[in-house]
C-alpha cells in the first residue's frame, strides 16, 4: 500500500516511521536538530509548493528520509489504511529524536 504525500510523491506504507505536525513537533530542540542534520545530509525532500504542514519520516533502502508536505497529519492519517499500516507502532506525537542518528552514506536521489 502507498501513501500520497503531495505533488507526485508517494511512499510505501511499510517505509513510513511516522507522520508529524511540522508546527508542533519542531518546538522540540531534538526534533529541530534531527531535521537540520537530515537537511544537511541531503535527506530532506520538500514535496510541497504550498505552506508545509507535516513531515514524514521514512526508511528507504536503509536510509532515513524526511519528506516535507503541505498535507496535514490529520488528512494523511485518514487516508485509507494509514492507521492500519502503523498499528504496531506507538504514538509518534511524543517521539524523541535525541538518540536518532543519521548514518553517513551516498546522497539519495528521487527518481
Amino acid at each position: 500500500m502507498y501513501l500520497h504525500l503531495g505533488q507526485d510523491t508517494v511512499v510505501r506504507m511499510e517505509d513510513v516511521l511516522g507522520v508529524f505536525d511540522l508546527e508542533n513537533a519542531s518546538i522540540s530542540p531534538h526534533t529541530r536538530s534531527f531535521l537540520k542534520n537530515a537537511e544537511k545530509e541531503g535527506r530532506v525532500f520538500n514535496v510541497s509548493y504550498e505552506m508545509p504542514r507535516s513531515f514524514i519520516v521514512c526508511i528507504e533502502n536503509g536510509e532515513t528520509i524526511v519528506y516535507i508536505s503541505q498535507i496535514s497529519t490529520a488528512t494523511l492519517r485518514k487516508r485509507e489504511g494509514f492507521m492500519d499500516g502503523l498499528s504496531g507502532l506507538e504514538s509518534m506525537e511524543n517521539m524523541n529524536f535525541e538518540d536518532t542518528q543519521l548514518e553517513e552514506s551516498e546522497e539519495y536521489h528521487i527518481g
